[in-house]
């Protein structure tokens, strides 16, 4: 089975002038700008970019051996780092306008960086979820805020590249979050922007909190967007998204699904898919219910809640609760108990939906699969719900 690190090793001599930009492309910058290139790339009008090959060195230099990208971001994100540094297709690409911003009081985590692909185009590459709670917490607003920080702030970073780089053709990307922001900057940048955009890459982001499909700006670029999930998507299917999709077939399984370099290259494409596997329609199925019977009041004290939960454990990132998990997981409760009544339904309320709507369309799955031989154990399971949620949580 054959992934980026196998492509580069294929067509890494060839560069992109020579054998056009395509979608594993795509996918290799958008994981490249999970590196921190502060310091090493400069700031969007602070200096002309500088060769990938150079930056990989610096990171280094200043950096020393990194083995450990967080909890959920692939520590083969180095790796790729090293590797496409050294071919042709992508060492001599220059890297520009490095943006990086953590705010916690506006609960923004954002990262940009522009690649010269040497063919008349700038891919600008947007940077998905990266270990912060912070992070994270951006992500879960999507499900109840119109417009979140980092999408404010992809739209004003591709517009000011556009400007300072007249001449040159654009192509916009990223990974989870970070396609989500190129779809929502490609479509609401000035109309002659979007002009000179040549393709927008949404690598399994998630949706938005409102239908874009019908809006007149979306329209503009809709053809343009090539939104590429994996055949048992999950966060690629969350909230209002196209129906359009490129289903790419990956080795791994369930949410594992997410991380690109699980998915199949075969020479400069991905492997497609017809469709989406039984798996990733019932997780289709399953977000869908839970989103409609979610109200957006009930999402924000969800999403809240949450978050106080976590925070309250003093961890900052994914990697502190791995650490100290028993630590951590004494002020989780303790955090738990102090939150208000109201708040403490809501929450039990979101896990309470969110089993019950998965578990009946895994049920339903299970049945059409497998006719009803199965009617013993759904009632069991069945039975198991009504006893472990159908009971109201205990206010204090």
């Amino acid at each position: 089975m054959a992934n980026m690190f196998d492509y580069l090793d294929w067509r890494g001599d060839i560069p992109v002038s020579c054998d056009g930009f395509n979608e594993v492309d795509n996918l290799i910058l958008s994981k490249l700008v999970y590196i921190d290139f502060a310091g090493i790339v400069p700031a969007p009008g602070q200096g002309r970019g500088v060769p990938l090959r150079s930056a990989m060195d610096a990171f280094f230099a200043a950096r020393g051996p990194v083995d450990d990208m967080g909890v959920l971001v692939p520590d083969d994100i180095i790796e790729l780092l090293r590797r496409a540094a050294q071919t042709a297709r992508f060492g001599g690409m220059r890297l520009d306008a490095y943006e990086a911003v953590l705010d916690e009081e506006k609960e923004e985590q954002f990262a940009a960086v522009s690649f010269d692909c040497g063919d008349g185009t700038l891919y600008c590459a947007f940077r998905g979820t990266d270990d912060t709670l912070v992070g994270w917490k951006e992500d879960l607003n999507l499900g109840f805020m119109e417009v979140i920080p980092s999408q404010k702030q992809a739209l004003s970073y591709l517009t000011s590249v556009a400007r300072r780089h007249r001449r040159k053709g654009l192509r916009v990307g990223g990974h989870s979050k970070g396609g989500n922001l190129a779809v929502f900057s490609a479509v609401f940048a000035p109309e002659a922007v979007q002009k000179r955009i040549v393709q927008i890459y949404d690598n399994d982001g998630p949706g938005f909190n409102r239908d874009l499909t019908g809006t007149p700006e979306y329209k503009r670029v809709a053809r343009r967007i090539l939104a590429l999930k994996p055949q048992a998507s999950v966060i690629g299917q969350l909230l209002e998204h196209s129906r359009v999709k490129t289903v790419v077939y990956s080795t791994g399984s369930g949410v594992g699904q997410h991380n690109g370099f699980t998915w199949e290259v075969k020479g400069n494409s991905f492997v497609h898919m017809a469709e989406l596997s039984r798996e990733g329609k019932r997780n289709e199925d399953t977000l869908e219910s839970v989103a409609e019977a979610l109200s957006m009041p009930q999402r924000q004290a969800f999403v809240e809640a949450l978050y106080e939960v976590l925070t309250g454990t003093g961890a900052r990132t994914l990697s502190d609760l791995s650490e100290e998990k028993l630590h951590n997981a004494a002020g989780m409760l303790k955090t738990y108990r102090d939150l208000d009544a109201p708040t403490r339904q809501a929450l039990f309320d979101a896990f309470k939906l969110l089993f019950k709507h998965g578990a009946k369309n895994f049920m339903r799955d299970v049945r059409t699969s497998q006719g009803h031989g199965l009617d013993e154990l759904l009632r069991w399971a069945d039975d198991a719900r009504r006893r472990f949620f159908d009971q109201e949580p205990r206010h204090e």
